[in-house]
Formats: C-alpha cells, structure tokens, sequence
C-alpha cells in the first residue's frame, strides 16, 4: 500500500511537471490595460463618429447616420476644420483612412468605398467591395479594414481589392469596430458596445492586450450620447486621441498598466 501511494504521488508530480512544461505565455491572455486621461478638448455632439485619424498634422474624422454622414479635416493643433464634404443621403459613411494619395471613407451597408483627395476631401472615385464596412486604417503596404466580425480584411492601399484576412482570437466575442494602426505594426480596435479597446497582432489575429477606456465622460456628458468609437495614434508619440459617438470631447490619452 505504501509503495503504491509512492508511485501515484510520482505520477501526478511528473503530470504536473508535464502541464508546467507545455505552458505558453499566451496562456496568461491579453495584457490587461487602461487609459490616464493626458488633456482633452470640445468635439462637436453632433458628430456619430465612425472614423478618426491624424496624418501629418491633419485630423480626419468620418461621420455616419442617414442624410448625415460627412467626411472632415481639421488642423491638429489649432482644432480648427479646413475641409468637409457631405456624403448623400443615401449613403452612411462609415471607417476612414489616408493610405498616401487617397483618403478612403467606408460606407456601412451601401458597399461602396469612397476615394477622396487629402487636401479637399472631394471624391476622386469608387470601388465596390461585398459586406458590411466598419472600421479602417492604413499600413505602409496594406489597408485593414473591419465589418462587424472577428475577421479582418486586408486590402490594396491603391485599389482597394482584397488581398487577405485574419481572424481575432484570444477574446471573447470581439466586434472590432473603428481601426487604427499604430506605427509598430499592431491594430487597435474599439469593441462595438463595450468600453474595450483591443491590441491585436493583425499577422495572427491574436488579441494581446485589452485597454479598459470606461468612464471618461461624466454621467452629466454621458446622457444622450452613443458607443466609444474613434481611436487615433498621435504620430511620433504613444499618445492616443479617443472619442465617441455624439461625444461632446476628444480625449488624448496614454495606455498604461491596469
């Protein structure tokens, strides 16, 4: 009896030596991560915000609800708008990005994709893509674009046809929304109805970090406004600026350990 209760204490030290061993650090899940709030300025509540980035000290921002919808420039530092362009009432503007030459703006369910000039914002053309648009942002060789899915697509910064995909994982029920890709290469996403921002590798879809981004607006600001929606990487810097639908401010924020 003694010699058998030696032999069972063996067994499951060498099977709990055996799990040890074949542990990742992937098993631990995504960083956990919150926002420290660094300034904030007015944006405008009339604004459902589907889109926002900052390319050379130009702040674009894409805008959507039926009759609506508008594609926006604004001068970073200053605040102040230098171009907007109505889209037509038929279309619901959706994610936005500058890939070089071409501003793209999604629409939601019209699946058409809007090529504007960067300076003026007018169109300069169209291409048909099948789904739903949602989210986009722009890699030095690719655009990644969201539609209410786990999956990613991966589009020519030029032509915008589909080049790719990648599906997220690592977190439970993603609905990546508004994109922005940082300049190290990861992904960051806002998650539709929630106040989570996901980091995602977009060369595994592997979800590596979620930013706790709550309570931001008071409950005074927060009545009458919608979803956290609109992330952008300020360039140079590991500030962000955030915003949301019918927010009455944009917040420039770090993210920084839970």
């Amino acid at each position: 009896m003694k010699r058998n209760r030696s032999s069972l204490a063996v067994t499951v030290l060498v099977s709990l030596l055996g799990v040890g061993a074949c542990s990742s650090p992937d098993d631990a899940g995504p960083d956990r991560l919150r926002v420290a709030v660094i300034g904030s300025s007015p944006h405008d509540p009339r604004a459902f915000t589907q889109g926002l980035e900052v390319v050379d000290g130009v702040r674009y921002e894409s805008t959507g609800m039926w009759g609506v919808s508008s594609a926006r420039a604004a001068d970073q530092r200053t605040g102040a708008e230098t171009a907007r362009v109505e889209l037509p009432a038929q279309l619901f503007g959706e994610g936005m990005t500058r890939a070089g030459a071409i501003v793209w703006q999604l629409t939601w369910k019209n699946e058409i994709a809007i090529a504007r000039d960067p300076v003026t914002l007018a169109e300069t053309g169209r291409v048909g893509y099948s789904g739903e648009g949602w989210g986009l942002c722009a890699q030095p060789d690719r655009l990644v674009m969201s539609d209410g899915t786990p999956t990613l697509t991966f589009r020519d910064p030029v032509t915008f046809a589909e080049t790719g995909s990648v599906t997220l994982s690592g977190y439970r029920n993603p609905k990546p929304n508004e994109l922005d890709c940082a300049p190290d290469g990861t992904v960051y996403a806002n998650n539709y109805q929630t106040d989570d921002i996901l980091r995602i590798d977009p060369d595994t879809g592997r979800v590596t970090g979620v930013i706790d981004a709550s309570g931001l607006l008071t409950d005074d600001e927060r009545a009458g406004t919608d979803v956290l929606n609109g992330i952008a990487n300020l360039p140079g810097t590991d500030h962000f600026l955030l915003t949301g639908k019918y927010w009455p401010r944009l917040f420039e924020v770090r993210f920084v350990p839970k």
